[in-house]
């Protein structure tokens, strides 16, 4: 599905938080996409378009990422954009979904389970944080330069060179870089650095990274019991396989770990294939 034929299916809910832009795809019980850091709803395009006989898949849009905008003050902590998924639930009349994240979303994923099991049906992680890799070793020298607020002036400046931004952003968390497209590429890092007040947003998101917020539902997280799926690409160099296997061990309603072979951070973008039967099987058997 492209870009422009994914247009049709953007709608707009006004949250307590502000207007959260979705993509609404397909029939059936809802099924709730969330990205990363940098990417957006578009992450999940041929994942939606492969499953949209069996749910209605709503892929978010986090504030300040994609069509969301974030006002000056919004919490662009991973425990406010979980925040932002139980308005977008109340607000959209999800009573429970089947929720799939990936990369920071897993994080927001995270939170968001441990605060709200109820509404939850299912849930499966694709690589992501967890509480001893957030945030992950190979991204921690971007978090500390924009601590030091010397991230912004060279963000807004990338996309003046989209080899270059591909290199230096999002590149490495595909197989291969060119899969990347240059109308995705801009699609993912305009929201987010294509202005300088944009890039200083961002460099106040990725300051707010901090472990603490997965420390603080680890309780909760141990006490999960909804059926939970781990789909994990084993040549990611920045989510270990072990912090699949953790995630396994830490949530009880967690059985299973799948291993992707050879696949980086963003394979549901790259190899949707590799996905999509795993989560029909999965939301079968938890559906009956």
């Amino acid at each position: 599905m492209t870009l422009a034929e994914l247009e049709a299916h953007r709608r707009t809910v006004e949250t307590p938080s502000g207007a959260v832009s979705y993509l609404d795809v397909g029939r059936g019980a809802p099924a709730l996409f969330v990205h990363g850091i940098a990417t957006n709803a578009y992450l999940w395009r041929d994942v939606m378009a492969g499953l949209d006989d069996v749910r209605r898949c709503i892929a978010v849009d986090l504030p300040l990422h994609g069509r969301s905008p974030a006002g000056p003050d919004q919490d662009l902590s991973a425990s406010g954009f979980a925040e932002v998924l139980e308005e977008v639930c109340e607000a959209l009349g999800l009573a429970t979904v089947d929720l799939v994240a990936n990369d920071t979303g897993g994080a927001v994923a995270q939170i968001f389970a441990a605060r709200h099991p109820e509404r939850l049906r299912s849930l499966t992680l694709t690589n992501c944080d967890t509480q001893d890799a957030f945030p992950p070793d190979a991204f921690a020298p971007t978090v500390e330069l924009a601590r030091q607020g010397q991230l912004a002036d060279t963000a807004a400046q990338l996309l003046n060179d989209l080899e270059q931004a591909r290199a230096l952003t999002l590149g490495s968390g595909y197989e291969d870089p060119a899969h990347l497209t240059d109308e995705v590429l801009r699609a993912y890092l305009e929201p987010v650095m294509g202005t300088l007040e944009r890039a200083k947003q961002f460099e106040r998101c990725l300051a707010a990274i901090d472990a603490k917020d997965l420390v603080e539902i680890a309780p909760q997280l141990k006490e999960l019991t909804t059926p939970t799926l781990i789909v994990w690409g084993t040549g990611d160099e920045f989510f270990d396989l072990s912090e699949a296997y953790w995630l396994r061990d830490t949530i009880p309603g967690a059985t299973e770990v799948v291993e992707v072979p050879g696949a980086k951070l963003f394979f549901p973008d790259e190899r949707p294939g590799d996905l999509i039967p795993h989560l029909r099987r999965h939301w079968s058997a938890t559906s009956g």
